[in-house]
């Protein structure tokens, strides 16, 4: 597949590891092996995916995607070892990033008091995780982060929210630890957090928040909170015409499979309403003028029958970091191959050398 993409040049390649596959890298010579492997190929990998722990395909996932989620140690261990590993595969002179849970998934916290409690917890770790970023790159001389990865009923759902984890829990939790360890002053130590833990912009995500994509690059860029990749992805999208609602619903109904969860969003007025699961709404069928569900579509398809993708909010992110590159990481992440309906189901490396040929048109 690589030579039908990148037949002259090294490819990249994005890695997802679970916990159980990050252990059995470490045994004996499986990782020399694997770097072998890497180069025959020219390979690299530059990115990984450190979010799901545990298995993600072929069996039941829904919230279990967040489990265990950052305020539990199981996940520093996780994170800190996908790290250490990246950054024994990661070529020299490239940065590198793990893109990881937006905390844990929101209702498994049911009062303010716990969630503030998750919320705390969860920057610890992550001052953590900043600490040991920061001693690997002095050790080993690589820049590697960790991407905040908000998604819909995750604890971090859009920009503000990251904004108000950053200004209220992760700043004044990190600022008197690296001032106490460094002897910084308070804006340094804040540039320092900012410079280890950022943000994956993954579009289709950011899509069902309903965000325009310069505007959220400008909030983050005015509270230089870098982006440290970004996951190319389209989420679809349901337009109501009042004329071919039945159509539409039975598109939609071909979309409800049992892996994930495919939280469907709605703007009402200035507020976006989510759904947990697409169950929810099919089952109601109410009146609705635009829908959009947590489904990682295809990037190179626009309509899907009646159906559309978010496929436009990738074009406008794409033209924007034409001149603003907010970021060196483009990541492709589309992961429902398997449970597309029948109809749309190809052949998996035709479809994927499409996404990438798609893609790269569009750069």
């Amino acid at each position: 597949m690589k030579s039908k993409v990148s037949a002259t040049a090294p490819f990249g390649l994005g890695l997802r590891l679970s916990n159980k596959a990050s252990e059995e890298l470490e045994i004996g010579s499986n990782m020399a092996t694997f770097q072998e492997w890497l180069i025959q190929n020219e390979v690299y990998v530059f990115t990984m995916n450190g979010f799901p722990y545990g298995n993600f395909h072929d069996e039941r996932v829904k919230d279990l995607v967040h489990a265990p989620d950052w305020t539990t140690n199981e996940r520093v261990i996780y994170t800190k070892r996908m790290i250490k590993q990246l950054s024994v595969l990661l070529p020299n002179g490239l940065n590198g990033g793990i893109s990881t849970s937006p905390i844990t998934y929101k209702y498994w916290y049911k009062t303010t008091k716990e969630t503030v409690k998750a919320f705390e917890i969860g920057a610890k770790h992550m001052i953590q995780v900043a600490d040991y970023l920061l001693e690997l790159e002095k050790t080993a001389g690589k820049y590697m982060h960790l991407d905040i990865e908000p998604e819909p009923d995750g604890l971090l759902e859009n920009s503000d929210e990251v904004l108000h984890f950053f200004s209220t829990y992760l700043l004044p939790i990190g600022i008197p630890f690296f001032k106490a360890k460094l002897g910084l002053s308070d804006a340094e130590a804040a540039l320092l957090i900012k410079r280890y833990i950022t943000v994956c912009y993954d579009i289709c995500h950011f899509s069902l928040a309903y965000e325009e994509p310069k505007d959220t690059f400008s909030k983050f860029r005015d509270q230089q909170i870098r982006i440290g990749k970004i996951q190319v992805s389209a989420a679809l999208k349901i337009l109501f015409d009042g004329e071919n609602n039945e159509a539409i619903w039975s598109e939609l109904s071909k979309f409800n499979e049992p892996t994930y969860l495919h939280q469907v969003t709605e703007k009402i007025d200035d507020r976006v309403k989510t759904y947990s699961d697409l169950p929810e709404v099919l089952d109601k069928r109410e009146e609705h003028q635009e829908l959009r569900a947590h489904y990682h579509v295809p990037l190179f398809l626009e309509t899907y029958g009646a159906l559309y993708s978010t496929q436009d909010h990738i074009i406008k992110a794409l033209d924007y970091i034409r001149d603003n590159p907010v970021t060196e990481h483009l990541e492709i992440e589309t992961y429902t191959w398997d449970v597309l309906p029948q109809d749309l189901k190809q052949d998996l490396s035709v479809s994927i050398i499409r996404e990438i040929e798609w893609l790269k048109s569009r750069l």
